[in-house]
């Protein structure tokens, strides 16, 4: 029941991402068609006034524009926006955690730990159910992939935000790209206009240079802007996770020594018949054997 419920809200997930990647895409394409229907389609007698954002943002920028730094965007935007959904305090440290685990520990005992807290997908949660399920009820493995797990777990948030980083970062490598190829262009207009060019003949190199630096720019500052934000939201998260978790681990030491104990008297449960049993044969032996 447990990981058929797991199961659906991954599909539900899967579902809502791959639709939001549909819907972007779609945006992308016809921005795409209408850049290219607006740049080199048939004259569209707008000459004598001013352009539109849309001609003066997205057409002038050229095929950079928009087959790269456009869909560029709109992966920041749908990192930026799952990542908001998923790391939150609520979700990754919500309150009363300890106080539940605690009590799990208390009413059921080590051993069903993971099975009462295993679908939860908080730090403390998973870090308590994997270390106990693993740790074989050594207190020190124990301890030791508590702290392994919480660090495993910041490691994939990092690793996940780290596209956010990346895109920060070749947004304006490709945008100073775009600045090179409209300056080509810009000095080639020059070359064939014999050094006398109008000024129309250098506009397209110029609205390419400048515009894919533009786009450039304003990809990369706010996605570096929300990676920071949220290395330092993972950091502090991690943190308060690490102190909760010290919390519980009197709890585990105490629920580790029950188990011990229950182990032992179990044993001797089993061991006293055992023994009673042997004294009971040598007994019988004594009176069948003739004494010497």
């Amino acid at each position: 029941m447990k990981y058929g419920m797991l199961n659906q809200g991954m599909r539900r997930s899967l579902l809502a991402r791959t639709l939001v990647l549909i819907v972007g895409l779609a945006a992308v394409s016809a921005v795409i068609y209408f850049g290219m229907r607006g740049r080199f389609g048939a004259g569209s007698g707008r000459s004598d006034s001013m352009p539109t954002f849309f001609e003066q943002f997205v057409i002038a920028g050229g095929p950079i524009v928009w087959f790269i730094l456009l869909p560029l965007s709109l992966i920041a935007v749908y990192f930026a926006a799952e990542h908001f959904l998923t790391i939150r305090r609520q979700r990754l440290l919500p309150e009363g955690t300890t106080g539940s685990i605690v009590g799990t520990i208390q009413q059921f005992g080590l051993g069903q730990l993971d099975a009462r807290i295993g679908g939860r997908g908080d730090f403390v949660s998973v870090a308590a159910a994997k270390a106990v399920s693993a740790g074989r009820g050594d207190w020190f493995r124990i301890r030791n992939l508590l702290a392994e797990s919480l660090q495993d777990q910041a490691a994939a948030l990092f690793r996940r935000i780290e596209w956010l980083n990346l895109i920060g970062n070749v947004s304006p490598m490709v945008g100073l790209f775009g600045t090179v190829y409209g300056m080509i262009k810009l000095f080639n207009a020059i070359v064939l206009a014999g050094g006398q060019p109008q000024t129309m003949q250098l506009a397209d190199g110029i609205s390419v240079a400048l515009v894919t630096t533009f786009w450039g720019l304003f990809i990369a500052i706010p996605a570096v802007g929300i990676h920071g934000v949220f290395r330092n939201r993972i950091e502090a998260l991690v943190n308060d996770a690490v102190a909760e978790a010290e919390n519980i681990m009197p709890e585990i030491r105490r629920g580790l020594e029950k188990q011990k104990l229950a182990e032992a008297r179990r044993a001797a449960k089993v061991g006293r018949p055992v023994r009673e049993f042997t004294g009971r044969s040598q007994e019988s032996l004594d009176e069948v054997l003739p004494s010497r």
